[in-house]
């Protein structure tokens, strides 16, 4: 059995996390995640027409009543994410009222932005509560050593928000692990026990996984999003022009429309006209993609996709490649002389 410092912290089984997919749903993804003995993450959701603290607090509740182990959520944190500081408020608020919440409710993942102002923020009003930044570049993991409890580094190979310095996942991590003192949770193209024994030797101590998840039964994505992403291979994913900056969609007829990637400083002069109906018209769009129409709204989707070919349960999954794990660091240990 693998076990490493991830499982003691996060008070789990397994070495995995499952990765936030905002804006769509992941609550019943997480509830069977948990259940497997790994730990799952509430995406931070706002759809068309979902007030999304609301639907955090319910998420919660359903994650709670729906599973027994412990759990997390993600806020995304981009200077256009205005409903930030409401979702953090109220994860301390929850924490604070239900001491079963505060039990296994035991970290927060903050992304897509500045990770200082919601590290101060927890540290100041719920210190025991764990706060991991997703980081995407080594000049970005080392701002965040300093301010939270770990560090996931997610390359280039994933699915959904990107960076525009494009540093791959092997890259990244062992950088990291080199410059950091935090642990370093590896994510970015894994989807099987061989991606996990790799993560290990790399030095991270756990992995991160969102397209592998998104194609089992639980997952409460459309099933044309599922089909779409067990016929697609490695090659046929696209780095496009999304809400906060790059990001990495399965090509279709949104994608190619959207192909045109705006340099740094032109997306942030948008960024600051904060043009909400605009907004509202991008969320408009992965409505869409959420509910099925794989053609016209954007399908969030790594590079691993050409490495799933099937649709199992969650708990087939985590074990299956676990055993994977296990077997391809013992065959490494045979070349020991």
């Amino acid at each position: 059995m693998i076990k490493t410092p991830l499982c003691d912290m996060l008070g789990i089984k397994y070495p995995i996390i499952q990765a936030a997919m905002g804006p769509f749903y992941t609550t019943k993804l997480c509830s069977a995640v948990v259940n497997a003995g790994a730990f799952g993450i509430i995406s931070h959701t706002n759809l068309l027409g979902v007030d999304p603290v609301q639907s955090m607090e319910e998420s919660i509740h359903y994650v709670m009543e729906h599973c027994k182990g412990n759990f997390g959520v993600n806020i995304r944190v981009a200077r256009l994410q205005i409903d930030a500081p409401a979702l953090q408020e109220l994860i301390v608020r929850l924490r604070k009222e239900d001491p079963e919440i505060r039990e296994r409710l035991k970290m927060v993942v903050t992304s897509a932005g500045n990770p200082k102002p919601p590290a101060l923020f927890f540290k100041e009003h719920d210190p025991d509560l764990l706060v991991f930044h997703v980081a995407p570049t080594l000049y970005h993991a080392m701002k965040v050593d300093g301010l939270c409890d770990g560090i996931i580094c997610t390359g280039y190979e994933g699915g959904g928000h990107q960076s525009y310095e494009r540093v791959n996942t092997t890259v990244l991590v062992t950088e990291a692990v080199r410059h950091c003192k935090k642990p370093i949770v590896a994510c970015g193209g894994f989807s099987d026990g061989r991606g996990i024994a790799a993560a290990l030797a790399m030095g991270a101590i756990g992995v991160q996984m969102g397209t592998r998840f998104i194609t089992t039964k639980e997952c409460e994505f459309h099933p044309k999003y599922k089909e779409f992403i067990l016929r697609s291979k490695d090659s046929d994913t696209m780095v496009c022009q999304g809400a906060f900056g790059p990001i990495r969609l399965l090509k279709n007829k949104y994608a190619e429309e959207h192909g045109e990637i705006l340099p740094r400083e032109a997306k942030k002069a948008l960024e600051q006209q904060l043009d909400l109906d605009a907004i509202r018209e991008d969320t408009k769009k992965y409505s869409l993609a959420y509910e099925g129409d794989i053609e016209n709204g954007p399908v969030l989707c790594g590079q691993s996709c050409g490495n799933i070919d099937d649709i199992p349960t969650v708990k087939e999954l985590i074990e299956r490649m676990m055993k994977e794990a296990e077997e391809a660091i013992k065959k490494l240990n045979t070349y020991l002389t």
